[in-house]
């Protein structure tokens, strides 16, 4: 015999299934399509409503019904983003009016500017450390940080718009697939957020540590000013920036309600490959608590950008 006794189970009481609350029905599993028949919409419509695939559906309906009713919709992107080709979809979103601030760190601006200007960016790290030539792309440090030595001295611009105006000046080749440029077009803010010391730009004889402080300053005050607006309605989506963005968008966000401006109920989401401190608890947990809703979404940029992009496009033609 065992030592150790055991519960009967004779008297366990049970219930109907019939009787029970159940999260998962089997209308909202997944559907599959035809290929040579299925639309868009219909892939759409295809996807499971249950946890992300739900979650995913109301954070596209939270963006189209922010734009609808005049509110910000802020995109914060880090570098990834653009080196895994995703500018195009940003773009897109930009030009049909579903995003009405973009803000990004400035290696992003780094890919945007290399892009634009010469058509190729992400250098091998792990070969040109070896003897020293990481970072040192003359090109881009002398384009950068020229600029915006220039425009801190001679402009009000911020860092973002100084960039973008220059692209357009010089007639960038492919401006056509920049993100600053599709922002200053379209009239609406593109900042770019430095913390120096952490891009190859900052590295080289070119680098003056003031500009590039000054114009940062001013493209952080730009975006506590549309931060200031993100009251009953507006989003924010952090994609695939861990420290840098979700840093500044809490100070803009403080900044904001110091000054008197109620910028509460309102919607975020950040989107990245793995799970991060500083997202989680400055984009999707402290900025809506007690108002508004934060949304985590995990996967890589190149399906989940032009996964949501689908959604929230085909949610404005509604």
């Amino acid at each position: 015999m065992s030592r150790y006794p055991q519960l009967d189970l004779a008297k366990v009481r049970t219930i109907s299934i019939k009787d029970r609350r159940s999260k998962v029905l089997h209308r909202d599993f997944a559907r599959p399509l035809d290929p040579g028949k299925a639309k868009l919409k219909d892939f759409l419509a295809s996807l499971p409503r249950i946890l992300i695939g739900n979650d995913l559906r109301a954070l596209a309906d939270d963006v189209a019904r922010s734009r609808r009713r005049g509110k910000p919709v802020v995109l914060m992107i880090g570098a990834h983003v653009i080196k895994v080709g995703m500018a195009p979809i940003i773009i897109d979103l930009i030009r049909r009016g579903a995003i009405s601030h973009v803000a990004m760190n400035s290696a992003a601006a780094i890919h945007d500017v290399e892009t634009a200007m010469w058509g190729k960016t992400s250098e091998d790290v792990a070969a040109n450390i070896l003897d020293g030539r990481f970072g040192m792309a003359r090109e881009t440090g002398v384009f950068i940080n020229a600029t915006l030595k220039r425009a801190s001295s001679q402009t009000d611009e911020g860092y973002g718009e100084s960039l973008a105006k220059e692209l357009i000046r010089r007639k960038a080749k492919l401006r056509r697939l920049s993100i600053l440029v599709a922002c200053y077009r379209r009239g609406i803010p593109v900042t770019v957020h430095d913390a120096i010391g952490t891009d190859i730009v900052h590295q080289q004889p070119t680098m003056d540590g003031a500009a590039t402080g000054e114009m940062s300053f001013r493209d952080f005050k730009i975006l506590a000013h549309t931060v200031k607006d993100l009251r009953n309605g507006g989003a924010v989506l952090n994609v695939g920036s861990a420290v840098i963005l979700p840093e500044v968008f809490l100070k803009a966000l403080t900044v904001a309600r110091n000054l008197g401006f109620r910028a509460i109920g309102f919607t975020t989401a950040n989107f990245d490959m793995i799970r991060q401190y500083r997202p989680t608890v400055n984009v999707v947990e402290r900025p809506t608590q007690k108002h508004g809703h934060g949304y985590n979404f995990v996967g890589h940029h190149e399906v989940m950008v032009p996964l949501l992009a689908a959604m929230i496009k085909a949610r404005l033609k509604e």
